[in-house]
């Protein structure tokens, strides 16, 4: 410690910053674990793969066409009917899937919207399928 010629002590005294700034770094990695939990989880179908033939009756079919027009299980829903819709389907349904087949033209949002109401409405498992 240096005093000047009144006695006073001029040192700054970085010991508790030191402190504060390690409980920040303990409290991020405490809490950076939950942060990666969000998100929603679908299966999509990739090249090559083996086509499955199921049943409609078995699982619920979406399709989004670029107009924005939706269709569930062939059936045009509008909107503010999709929750519903999905619901109703997916009461008949064993595996509680639902299977998105979005044009190449529909918005992201468009399909962020519909995989999350199905996921609301009731949805274990959710695919994309490629058009």
């Amino acid at each position: 410690m240096k005093a000047d010629t009144t006695g006073q002590i001029t040192d700054i005294n970085v010991t508790p910053l030191v402190d504060v700034c390690l409980v920040l770094v303990i409290i991020f990695m405490v809490l950076a674990p939950f942060a990666m939990q969000a998100g929603i989880e679908i299966a999509s179908t990739k090249m090559g793969a083996a086509k499955a033939e199921t049943s409609l009756k078995e699982n619920v079919s979406v399709l989004l066409d670029a107009k924005g027009i939706i269709k569930v299980n062939g059936k045009t829903v509008g909107w503010p009917e999709l929750g519903q819709a999905i619901t109703r389907a997916l009461g008949t349904s064993r595996d509680k899937l639902v299977s998105l087949n979005a044009s190449p033209d529909a918005t992201v949002g468009q399909v962020v919207e519909i995989l999350d109401t199905s996921k609301q409405s009731g949805a274990k498992r959710l695919a994309v399928l490629n058009p």
